[in-house]
């Protein structure tokens, strides 16, 4: 396989025999180098790319170790297996995601390699990524936000390598999606649980300027409270948001909880008692804190399964995550 070069960036920060195991990585994901190809030799290598033996020698280690390559006494060392390189894109690395991304690897065939990216809701970056991206992977997973110019830029991607997960907005019939409802889903869990939120005499809805929660939402939550007579408000200014007696709080940030719960420190109020608070999005802690936070949440396990099910299989798939209200001591 002497057609296999190998360069290595000096200006990265990653270790030289990093950049050689991902080099070959992607080599054999892009069928440049096959099952079965013989192997550049660890002289050649380091003959070619100015690496010390011991440096090769790491690198080959770690690709057998990984059952990539295998090694041939007294011949070399072979490719042992095609590998599918994987882009999956999230928006931001939080608790909840990590769950994802954890049930997204836990799920994926041993011969699948996966390269993270986060694009912050940054349209430029989210472009420049996707657009340096294309070609040099075999799947796309893609966390979608609400911008315009998202369906231009993702519609670059030949729709059978890619995969919508989260949100399905900017998403057309013939796209494979997994996803969760923020509106009926919302209304449905609510409703199902009304004599819990009318204990309280008033349900308000804290939407932060920092938050990039689909405002669908907050109109499913306004319809559920005019249908079922609640006295209801939505909140956008997170200065005036101040806890009273007898409220109940409709979180989409953590962060907005994390001021909830301090202002309950500070008027001495017990969540489930003197106030009531329902936060979005499960996350490993939230059973724990004070006794355990109500949250509405989808099987974000599940989500991860379902997209690897995708890069497994390589069939296109609709699939909706059930959204549910978890009743805690907190409501």
């Amino acid at each position: 396989m002497s057609n296999f070069k190998f360069v290595v960036d000096q200006n990265s920060n990653s270790l030289k025999f990093q950049q050689l195991v991902d080099a070959i990585i992607d080599s054999i994901s892009r069928s440049q180098l096959k099952e079965g190809d013989m192997m550049p030799s660890v002289n050649q290598i380091m003959k070619e790319s100015q690496l010390s033996r011991d440096t090769v020698f790491k690198a080959y280690a770690e690709l057998k170790k990984r059952g990539v390559v295998v090694s041939v006494p007294n011949r070399g060392y072979f490719v042992a297996k095609n590998i599918t390189k994987v882009f999956l894109f999230l928006d931001t690395f939080k608790a909840y995601k990590e769950v994802l991304y954890g049930s997204f690897l836990q799920h994926l065939q041993k011969n699948i390699s996966v390269d993270l990216h986060f694009h912050h809701y940054n349209i430029q970056l989210f472009e420049k990524i996707i657009i340096e991206s294309i070609g040099k992977y075999s799947k796309f997973v893609i966390m979608n936000f609400d911008n315009k110019k998202v369906p231009n830029i993702i519609n670059k991607i030949p729709k059978e390598q890619l995969l919508i997960i989260d949100w399905k907005i900017h998403t057309t019939e013939n796209q494979s999606v997994v996803y969760q409802n923020f509106g009926d889903s919302v209304f449905n869990c609510l409703q199902r649980n009304l004599n819990d939120i009318k204990k309280y005499d008033e349900f308000t809805f804290i939407y932060p300027p920092f938050t990039y929660h689909p405002k669908i939402t907050i109109d499913y939550f306004k319809k559920f409270c005019v249908d079922n007579d609640i006295k209801y408000s939505v909140l956008f200014d997170i200065e005036k948001f101040k806890i009273k007696n007898k409220g109940l709080y409709f979180l989409v940030s953590d962060r907005t909880l994390a001021s909830f719960l301090d202002q309950c420190s500070e008027k001495g109020f017990e969540p489930g008692r003197e106030v009531g608070v329902i936060s979005y999005n499960e996350t490993p802690m939230k059973k724990y804190v004070k006794n355990g936070i109500t949250v509405i949440s989808t099987d974000f396990k599940l989500m991860g399964k379902k997209a690897a099910e995708f890069v497994n299989s390589s069939k296109i798939t609709r699939v909706e995550i059930p959204t549910k209200l978890k009743i805690r001591s907190s409501i």
